[in-house]
């Protein structure tokens, strides 16, 4: 009896879903076998959401009476990230001593006009869940406040506080010089020395002006800096044309009303702004050597020691990231990639990249093959970081000489894919972060009053074609190259050698004949 009302059960399956899907297992029991490709039989058919055009989300921007813009781009959440971008940094520092900018970064969100200390600013900030920071580059000074979303009106009164009222009192500068000498002192130690050859490539490839003079304050520098100085520098940078108010996560007209109510008719406390002193230099690419001999035996001594390295960064014009070659640029850098001999890896990681392929894959002996790109306003600069033994420098310059002159070779179709898709992802993920979206909307507002959005972006790096990047490296290898040099340089090749290399076909130095090693 029991197992004629199994067969029946059974079969009233097959009838539901007909014979093919029921599958008889071994132990007695039957499963449908459903595709789940095809809509199941007697289900209503799903409505899903639609994605009503860009505009939920688009960056609005409104420009104040006295001349200050306000950009917010709304996005889901309980917090915020609100923040001042200033059009200055240490490429205005022409007419000061050098390290302003740096100062100024150090001594931020510290006592205002409303607020004693620091420590009251911080806690202000807790009330409302909230964290500060504020960042200087060669071009741009940034505020930044992320907190929630209710705390705004506070937020955007600490930031015009902190921007336009600080005491700058005698006790925070001598803080600020100790804090200073302390990051010049770390930036010689640390065994990452990235930063460093990053201000010497800069220096060498604009030698004494705009992005070329130094962001880190000189130690020379340090003890002529004081409040007259910084008011000085201040009155002519820091005024409303030069500013931007951005937002992320609020609502465009709560943050125009804040602008208005702390930001629109406040009277700095340095007084009125002097706009017309400020530095109008164009970048003026000159190419150069900067070299740094240095014991880099005992950077990093321990149970597993690094090995004592030789680093050259060299560097070639590229462009400003206001000319539609920027995206091609973008797209050449992505295709280099690069890393560390030890990385983790794994395609995501660029481990199909030529810098790993042509170089790191081929020479075990390399620790270190990446390339950057540095764009600004009106110049860029494409270089490469190598980093090796002392006693193979030479043939790491030939090597990296070698791969600036394949780059003008036609690109593989797939690896020009590749390097899109991964510049699309890269850019895509980043802008998942609030605080990343805050720093793309207030740089792009800043540099060219609007923002081109992510799927226009998107689209401009699918149009890129193996004739633009070879067009855009042709260019670039006509600049004379840029190159900085960091520890025992006995073997480094003269910059003409360099130079000479990357004018040949090949790339290769010019041969030295020695009778003796």
């Amino acid at each position: 009896m029991a197992a004629h009302m199994s067969r029946l059960r059974g079969w009233s399956r097959a009838q539901r879903y007909g014979i093919a899907v029921c599958r008889q297992y071994s132990s007695g029991s039957a499963y449908p076998n459903v595709s789940l490709s095809t809509p199941l039989p007697g289900i209503p058919k799903p409505v899903f959401a639609s994605v009503d055009g860009h505009e939920k989300y688009e960056t609005k921007i409104t420009t104040l009476e006295n001349g200050l813009k306000v950009a917010s781009q709304n996005k889901f959440g309980q917090f915020c990230t609100v923040g001042i971008l200033v059009n200055s940094g240490s490429r205005h520092e022409a007419k000061y001593p050098s390290g302003i900018a740096h100062f100024l970064e150090k001594l931020s969100f510290s006592s205002t006009a409303q607020f004693g200390s620091k420590d009251e600013i911080l806690l202000t900030l807790e009330k409302h869940g909230g964290i500060c920071d504020c960042q200087t580059s060669r071009d741009t000074t940034m505020y930044a406040v992320s907190a929630e979303v209710k705390g705004l009106e506070t937020v955007v009164n600490l930031l015009s506080d902190a921007v336009l009222q600080p005491r700058l009192l005698d006790e925070e500068i001598e803080m600020t010089k100790m804090a200073v000498r302390f990051e010049l002192e770390d930036l010689n130690m640390r065994p990452d020395p990235e930063p460093l050859l990053t201000e010497m490539i800069h220096a060498a490839a604009y030698r004494g002006n705009t992005v070329g003079l130094p962001r880190f304050c000189p130690a020379n520098n340090v003890e002529k800096i004081d409040r007259r100085l910084l008011h000085k520098y201040l009155q002519s940078y820091y005024c409303p044309e030069r500013m931007v108010l951005a937002g992320v996560g609020i609502e465009h007209e709560q943050l125009v009303q804040c602008a208005r109510k702390y930001l629109l008719n406040v009277k700095p406390v340095w007084g009125v702004s002097t706009p017309a002193n400020v530095d109008l230099s164009v970048a003026q690419y000159t190419g150069g050597i900067v070299k740094m001999e240095k014991d880099m035996s005992d950077v990093s001594l321990g149970p597993t020691p690094i090995p004592e390295l030789t680093h050259i960064m060299i560097g070639l014009e590229s462009c400003s990231f206001l000319e539609d070659d920027f995206i091609p640029f973008a797209v050449l850098n992505m295709m280099m990639g690069g890393g560390g001999s030890f990385s983790a890896g794994g395609p995501g990681k660029g481990m199909f990249t030529r810098l790993y392929l042509n170089v790191l894959n081929r020479h075990h002996w390399m620790y270190n093959a990446t390339s950057y790109h540095h764009s600004y306003e009106d110049s860029g600069l494409l270089c490469i970081h190598a980093s090796a033994d002392p006693r193979q420098v030479r043939e790491m310059v030939e090597i990296i000489t070698r791969e600036f002159i394949q780059m003008t070779g036609t690109a593989g179709e797939m690896e020009l894919e590749r390097a899109k898709t991964q510049l699309k992802s890269m850019l895509m993920m980043n802008l998942e972060s609030r605080p990343v979206i805050f720093e793309d909307v207030g740089r792009q507002v800043l540099a060219t009053g609007k923002r081109k959005l992510p799927h226009e972006l998107c689209d401009l790096i699918s149009n890129v074609t193996a004739s633009d990047i070879k067009r855009v490296t042709t260019k670039m290898l006509r600049s004379k190259p840029a190159v900085a040099a960091l520890g025992d340089l006995t073997e480094l090749p003269s910059y003409e050698d360099i130079q000479a290399a990357l004018s040949s076909k090949d790339g290769r130095l010019p041969r030295i004949y020695r009778l003796f090693r």
